[in-house]
């Protein structure tokens, strides 16, 4: 039988949790196993910080005891799934009871059934993560496969413990868990499964939009998500999940002109993103930033394609994605900002821009004027060696200016030194609008450097304002 009890010790306070689950299973009588993503990954050669240990028995008495052992004084419990979380240092330990669950047609609720570490293994979503190892102290690491899980990631392949269409519809998530299993780590989907996964997709209506919205950040945050996203388009799940991406793909031809594919072009800014940064918010807002040009697009004989006003447009989509997905409104405003602004270093890029203009891009951008450059960057597709050198010297232009007058007037931090509260003192004004346009009309001396981002300044400049 194969064992990684090695690898189980490579790790000094990993080692620690495993032993002590093993003494603790000889003492109280309850067998325990290292489950899932963390046998898959230590085969693999991967380092990860998510421990899953499942019991033959209960979860919660297990839990409470390990915890003690290992002085942490507070564990958060779901006794409905017989699971428990334990927060040790920077590892999350989840302790589960051996469990079946299914889900109920038109409900999001499981049911959860105790079992067998067999039936636990067979409900699984794939068979590289149906694998267990022992943490019991007479066979240590040795490794339980019942599903062939090892050769399935010698063979980098993601089938089912079981029938797929039963795997599935025991939970539809796992069809998204494919795609992301498949994107991250390469592994290809045998054609068995894709057939069940078109077959079964509808059962994602009934996912939470939480947990489609949490797969779709883990493609973004593959090497190259566009894996990810070509699958879902490929087996008929991008109008479940993401409907907006539907309208980007194909090409209209008018007078014999064609335009870019914006689905292809998308995933390739994704990719190149991707390439330049691994923050995900980033990811995201290249996958949206022409999320409008469908809506956008106009032919102009003479002229060809356009898409203005798509990046005003796509502001307004992204607000309803984010609604529907449930996104923060933190990474809404982000994904809203950099959309609105993703053309302005482009048009910066152009000689002789003044350094007022670089000004009001740094001010709207703000402390994201770093992750703005990237877009803009990732968002050089065209296959033109000699215009990508043009392109990316444009932009090292521009950032070059945005250094300098960050180093000249710290235009970044921008906060304005004259409150509302002293205006409405200066000009005995009550709360109106007059207030907000003697305030901008100070921000704007600012930004095209009539007075400096002085407070002294600033109020002389506001006396001198008629009304």
């Amino acid at each position: 039988m194969t064992s990684i009890a090695t690898i189980l010790n490579q790790n000094s306070t990993h080692a620690e949790i495993f032993k002590l689950s093993g003494k603790l299973s000889s003492k109280i009588d309850i067998p325990s196993y290292v489950v899932g993503g963390y046998v898959r990954d230590a085969l693999l050669n991967k380092k990860t910080n998510d421990i899953d240990i499942m019991v033959e028995g209960d979860a919660i008495k297990f839990s409470k005891k390990l915890a003690k052992e290992l002085n942490v004084k507070k564990i958060v419990e779901f006794p409905e799934f017989s699971t428990v979380l334990i927060p040790y240092s920077e590892i999350n330990i989840q302790i589960a009871s051996a469990r079946k669950e299914s889900y109920r047609k038109k409900s999001r609720k499981p049911i959860v059934e105790m079992c067998s570490i067999e039936d636990d293994l067979s409900r699984r979503d794939f068979t590289i993560n149906s694998m267990a190892a022992s943490l019991m102290e007479k066979n240590f690491g040795e490794i339980y496969d019942p599903f062939s899980g090892i050769k399935d990631l010698q063979k980098e392949l993601l089938i089912t413990p079981l029938d797929p269409d039963t795997t599935f519809m025991d939970d539809p998530l796992r069809i998204l868990r494919a795609i992301r299993f498949s994107a991250q780590l390469k592994f290809n989907l045998t054609s068995f499964i894709e057939d069940s996964i078109i077959r079964q997709k509808h059962g994602l209506e009934f996912i939470s939009k939480e947990r489609i919205t949490e797969e779709i950040i883990k493609i973004l945050k593959t090497d190259k998500p566009s894996i990810g996203f070509h699958l879902l388009k490929k087996l008929e799940l991008l109008p479940l999940v993401f409907p907006e991406l539907t309208t980007l793909g194909g090409i209209e031809i008018i007078d014999g002109q064609g335009h870019k594919d914006v689905f292809l072009h998308t995933l390739e800014v994704v990719d190149n993103a991707a390439a330049k940064t691994k923050k995900m918010k980033v990811r995201f807002a290249a996958l949206l930033h022409d999320i409008a040009k469908p809506q956008t697009k106009r032919f102009y004989k003479g002229r060809g394609w356009t898409y203005y006003g798509h990046e005003d447009l796509g502001q307004h989509i992204i607000k309803k994605i984010a609604k529907r997905m449930k996104i923060s409104n933190e990474l809404r405003d982000y994904l809203m900002l950099l959309t609105k602004l993703h053309l302005r270093p482009i048009a910066l890029a152009k000689e002789g821009v003044s350094d007022s203009a670089v000004r009001r891009v740094m001010l709207e951008a703000g402390e994201h004027i770093d992750d703005l450059m990237i877009l803009c960057r990732a968002d050089i597709t065209t296959k033109n060696h000699k215009k990508i050198k043009e392109y990316l010297n444009n932009f090292d232009r521009v950032e070059n200016m945005i250094k300098n007058v960050t180093l000249r007037d710290e235009i970044r931090n921008f906060k304005n030194p004259i409150t509302g509260e002293m205006i409405m003192k200066e000009f005995n004004l009550k709360p109106c609008k007059d207030v907000g346009k003697i305030k901008n009309q100070i921000k704007e001396a600012i930004i095209d450097g009539k007075i400096k981002n002085d407070y002294l300044e600033a109020l002389d400049y506001m006396k001198k304002i008629k009304i």
